[in-house]
């Protein structure tokens, strides 16, 4: 068994119950110390009591035993002790006990010696223990003190602990009010009421929501401060998609008929030269139609129109455009498979199987290039598109799919803006799509396109499965 719920056991242990159990055991505690000091302070009274009482007793048989026959003093002794309750003895001048009325032994520390007129001396002895009173009363007393006691303690402790615990309520009940999904998200400070452990916990949380409300204050100027930039970019972009397409499609159109030759032959330089200015065009124009979609696709403002596609017939133009461009090289493009339907905005799905077929034909000098069209499953359809060029470094697989980025170095990248992938990328996510590569260098590469089958159910149906 792992640690972890131990550890999580004791946070959740709560020292409040000790509390009152803390005051309980220090009330029976002091009760226990009274009682003790109450026992030594009896018996201290009970020796000096039976010390007092010995020697009015020694007194007084003195006096009494002078006055008496010898043969009646023993009768004399025993009804003083049987009075007192006293064991008594009566010793000669040597030290010898000549009567006693008990038969336990004497000490001489205890004995009292009188010094009556006439010859010899007497001594009375009187056992202590003999005149102890009965400790009952006084446990009595300690054990009602002890109830007392506790009592007191437990009406402290469950003072204390209610007042603990309306602290803890009130701090807890004022965070359920903040975590509401009605109430701001920063809330508001809650009043710190007492200096104890709560009232330091209270401050540390005020301290963290003032925290929190500085932290939100500067997400929502940053968040206006972006929203502000990302208007004044689409503004921007528009009107620069404007400025620039007016005349850019004026250039390519003037081109279009030069190389028409409505007006004459062409020489072979001149002709050169329009294809060189066309070709430029083109891309400058493919450059901006990129610029602009990816601002779409940031912004949220590209929406789809999905329907059911036959994806197979995309895939049959794609391929067509493409054997078309790879005029010029030792390059086959084929495509296999299956006719097949799926669900999506059939324009973005042709941008899509464009930009990764495009890519293929353009880094691929010579080979094949080949486009599998197959069902994954009943709710997902597979788009293959293998290639024999280069491949692609494992360094740079996952960054080909950034905004503005080519795989391998400068020498080997061809002339386009680094968004086609970025573009694909972003248009299979709004069709809850993916997109994968495998590729090796100098084995080239497969970039396979998942996109769905059917229509995505409903969020209800969806909550109700």
């Amino acid at each position: 068994m792992s640690a972890a719920p131990a550890l999580e056991r004791r946070r959740r242990l709560s020292f409040l119950p000790l509390a009152p159990l803390a005051v309980i055991a220090l009330g029976v505690a002091t009760a226990v110390v009274v009682a003790w000091v109450g026992l030594g302070q009896l018996d201290e009274q009970s020796h000096a009591a039976a010390q007092h009482r010995a020697q009015l007793l020694s007194a007084a048989l003195a006096a009494r035993l002078q006055a008496t026959e010898p043969e009646a003093k023993p009768a004399v002794i025993a009804r003083a002790a049987e009075r007192s309750g006293l064991s008594v003895a009566l010793l000669d001048e040597g030290g010898a006990v000549v009567h006693q009325s008990g038969d336990a032994p004497f000490d001489a520390a205890e004995d009292w010696v009188l010094s009556p007129s006439g010859s010899g001396k007497l001594a009375v002895h009187a056992e202590l223990a003999s005149v102890r009173p009965d400790p009952s009363s006084l446990f009595a007393s300690v054990a009602a003190l002890t109830w007392i006691l506790v009592g007191a303690a437990a009406l402290v402790a469950f003072a204390i602990a209610r007042d603990v615990r309306s602290d803890v309520a009130y701090v807890e009940r004022r965070i359920t009010e903040m975590a509401r999904e009605d109430r701001e998200p920063a809330g508001k400070l809650i009043p710190a009421r007492t200096i104890d452990q709560v009232g330091r916990l209270t401050v540390a949380f005020n301290g963290l929501v003032e925290r929190f409300t500085a932290a939100e204050r500067a997400y929502r100027q940053d968040l206006a401060g972006a929203l502000a930039y990302d208007r004044d970019r689409s503004a921007f972009l528009a009107a620069l998609s404007h400025e620039l397409r007016t005349p850019l499609n004026a250039i390519l159109g003037f081109a279009d008929v030069l190389l028409a030759e409505v007006d004459g032959p062409l020489g072979a330089d001149a002709r050169e030269n329009l294809e060189v200015v066309r070709s430029s065009g083109q891309h400058l124009r493919e450059l901006i139609d990129d610029i602009l979609e990816l601002s779409a696709l940031e912004s949220g403002e590209l929406e789809l129109s999905p329907q059911t596609v036959d994806l197979w017939s995309v895939a049959e133009d794609v391929v067509r455009e493409a054997r078309i461009n790879a005029q010029d090289k030792p390059l086959e493009v084929v495509l296999d498979g299956e006719p097949l339907e799926i669900w999506g905005d059939a324009r973005r799905i042709r941008q899509i199987l464009a930009n990764v077929v495009g890519n293929a034909v353009k880094f691929t000098r010579e080979g094949k290039v080949t486009v599998s069209v197959e069902a994954q499953s009943e709710r997902w359809a597979k788009i293959s598109v293998r290639d024999t060029g280069p491949g692609i470094a494992p360094e740079d697989q996952a960054s080909i799919f950034d905004e503005y980025r080519q795989a391998g170095d400068v020498a080997t990248r061809r002339a386009g803006s680094g968004l086609g992938l970025a573009i694909t990328r972003r248009l299979l996510q709004m069709h809850d799509g993916s997109i994968d590569l495998e590729s090796s260098l100098g084995e080239g590469s497969v970039f396979r396109i998942f996109l769905p089958r059917q229509a995505p159910a409903p969020k209800a149906e969806e909550a109700q499965a």
